[in-house]
């Protein structure tokens, strides 16, 4: 799904209209959360997580989360829900045997890392984790499940388009208004150039997604057909820009975008016709068919804090981490 433009506007008509729907949904998640008994996990939980609808980094966020806690001398593991995949149980990733088609394309990325289980029953799964002597959770998306308890929560922030128009979506594309999801955070990771006004006082973490150096290498100075089906697929283009690429093609799909083999093939042939190299994402490389995976690049990228972050995040984790070490 795209989002609809007029939630990257000032409000207008658009948003007017749907704002009392936007009040129901925000009203019903609020009842939600405060019904619910939270689940106590016998580990650290860190949730990563925002409030918007799409991408704004959170899984990049949750791997550097990972490896962090891992610096810090415990074993980490990944609890995500598995968008679009239907999972009914607790489920363990083998990146060996399973693909996009089961588990979806985040959880892969994720199990590259460490032991990640996919479960709409977080509960559930953060158990099926302990079981694997996992010593701290670190919850890709679920913020706004109340069913576990999180002992540490970071809201990631597109820098650049902030919290769009301030609306609960269909309205805008908050998932719960602004100010009740920073209340019961911990910390904001604000990605990307840019300022964003915060409602409520809470540390603030800069942060930017690098390609690896010898991803960025093989693509400087060459002519690179992109195609990307993520969330903003316009900043998979700058980037490519930005690292000194000419872009014959700039094709976007939809966010987790399953691709068949005859738009693989288009592709490539479109590719072949402009003298270009085919590059996508890693997120989209998961989801492409091995067979066609030798003939497509992936442009890897990693997480990387300002410097001036990075010590008081890691204060922020370790205390988490702490009572439980």
């Amino acid at each position: 799904m795209r989002a609809p433009d007029f939630w990257y506007r000032p409000r207008d008509t658009e948003a007017q209209l749907l704002s009392p729907l936007g009040w129901l949904y925000a009203a019903a998640g609020r009842m939600r959360r405060a019904m619910a008994t939270p689940s106590k996990a016998s580990v650290p939980v860190i949730c990563i997580g925002n409030l918007t609808v799409g991408g704004t980094g959170k899984t990049p966020v949750a791997i550097a989360i990972a490896k962090r806690v891992e610096a810090l001398g415990m074993k980490p593991g990944f609890l995500t829900r598995a968008y679009g995949a239907h999972i009914k149980g607790p489920m363990a990733v083998d990146p060996t045997l399973d693909d996009a088609t089961t588990v979806s394309d985040e959880p892969l990325l994720l199990a590259a890392h460490a032991v990640t289980v996919c479960s709409p029953d977080r509960p559930a799964g953060a158990r099926l984790l302990v079981s694997k002597r996992v010593q701290a959770i670190i919850m890709d998306d679920g913020f706004q499940n109340p069913r576990l308890q999180k002992d540490l929560s970071l809201i990631v922030v597109d820098a650049e388009r902030g919290f769009g128009n301030g609306e609960v979506i269909p309205a805008g594309p908050l998932r719960e208004r602004v100010a009740d999801g920073l209340a019961r955070a911990q910390g904001v990771v604000l990605m990307g150039e840019g300022e964003v006004d915060l409602p409520v006082p809470l540390p603030v973490f800069r942060a930017k997604l690098v390609p690896l150096d010898e991803d960025a290498a093989l693509v400087r100075n060459q002519r690179v057909a992109a195609f990307a089906g993520i969330g903003m697929p316009d900043k998979f283009f700058a980037t490519l820009a930005n690292l000194g690429a000419t872009l014959a093609i700039a094709r976007p799909f939809p966010d987790h975008h399953p691709y068949k083999d005859d738009e693989l093939i288009d592709l490539l042939n479109a590719a072949t016709a402009a003298n270009a190299q085919l590059i996508t994402t890693e997120k989209d490389w998961v989801r492409i068919s091995p067979a066609f995976r030798d003939r497509i690049r992936a442009l890897r990228v990693r997480v990387q804090f300002d410097r001036a972050s990075a010590p008081l995040l890691d204060t922020l984790i370790s205390k988490c981490l702490k009572p439980q070490a």
